[in-house]
């Protein structure tokens, strides 16, 4: 059982521009194998691999054979060459220990909660080998479980993006990693965050739709009406505070797809305030008078990251079979934004 789906920084943190492919994957084809589609045979032949994830690597001509692209219509033949390339080498799954602190909400034999900071990343990927949250993990934790088919992410059942600040359950042991990636799996972990979007929402409400990578721009991911694009997805979010020109909403996730609230907030258009990757660092809403612009490039430089915290996260404990909730406030960074923003609307009014 894979539990991780919450934001998978990992596949959108590739190099730009460097023109460079890495062979992640090597297979030649047996001798008595018998035409069969390239998609179908590599689902049998590659742990965990989706019949749409394959065609979208095909697609982005990250499948070759014997060393050409080819369609997902191609049927493989006796001793084709089969490779599997990516823009970044192969990770290294080793993780060394780094004395980074930790801020550690809650701590037992079985899980620990911890802030995370924004800025952060969650676990060793391309050009983030060192000073993850998991190199801080495995310096202060021995022996931390890891899931099956994630080597080199010990401790974790699920993460939030590199900018994304708040709460993180940890795995201890075994017993923990199973239990705490079953509720993930069921969509029985109660998680809210609170995000700042662009635009003035009235009213409570859900977004649908099914996630997936972006068909103009791979580091992103889109919402599509089909499941052959990508996986269902539900957010519920909630209005906290209309002001103005911006408005502080609670998200509540019903499953956990990368990047979720970010691409489900700029599908109905209310971008995260001052995210980069979905269109939020401009100004989106106001007016155009050259004071406003300032007041709204402080906000940036106060908050130099998308406006979203993991705010609280429930579950039931894997021993005493109680469920403990967990919150956290508001990190600096976002609450001064926020507040700029109240003493903006609070002058307007005036």
């Amino acid at each position: 059982m894979l539990a991780y789906e919450d934001n998978n920084e990992e596949e959108f943190n590739e190099p730009e521009g460097t023109g460079d492919l890495f062979e992640h994957f090597r297979i030649v084809v047996d001798k008595g194998q018998s035409p069969l589609r390239i998609d179908r045979f590599l689902m049998q032949r590659m742990q965990n691999a989706t019949r749409n994830r394959i065609q979208n690597a095909i697609e982005a001509d990250n499948v070759l054979v014997n060393e050409k692209t080819i369609k997902a219509s191609y049927k493989v033949k006796p001793l084709d060459v089969i490779s599997i390339v990516l823009p970044h080498p192969p990770r290294d799954t080793e993780v060394y220990p780094e004395n980074i602190p930790l801020d550690i909400v809650f701590e037992d034999d079985d899980v620990l909660i911890v802030n995370k900071a924004p800025g952060m990343v969650v676990h060793p990927g391309f050009n983030n080998y060192t000073g993850t949250l998991v190199n801080a993990l495995v310096y202060h934790f021995q022996q931390l479980p890891t899931m099956p088919g994630n080597d080199g992410r010990p401790g974790l059942v699920h993460r939030i993006d590199k900018d994304t600040s708040g709460l993180l359950v940890i795995s201890k042991n075994e017993r923990s990693m199973s239990w705490l990636a079953r509720q993930f799996f069921d969509h029985t972990i109660a998680r809210k965050y609170v995000a700042l979007v662009w635009g003035d929402l009235t009213e409570d409400g859900t977004v649908t739709g099914y996630i997936g990578r972006s068909l103009k721009d791979r580091r992103v991911q889109d919402v599509f009406d089909s499941e052959e694009r990508g996986k269902w997805s539900v957010t519920h979010y909630k209005v906290l505070e209309r002001l103005g020109y911006v408005t502080l909403i609670e998200c509540e996730l019903e499953t956990g797809r990368t990047h979720q609230i970010r691409a489900h907030m700029q599908h109905i258009g209310h971008p995260l305030f001052n995210d980069a990757t979905y269109g939020g660092d401009k100004i989106l809403k106001g007016t155009v008078f050259n004071k406003y612009k300032q007041f709204v490039d402080n906000c940036f430089e106060l908050l130099p990251r998308q406006a979203l915290h993991a705010k609280s996260l429930g579950f039931i404990h894997p021993t005493n079979r109680e469920f403990i909730h967990f919150e956290k406030d508001l990190p600096d960074d976002f609450q001064r934004a926020l507040d700029k923003w109240r003493h903006y609307l609070k002058h307007e009014i005036e």
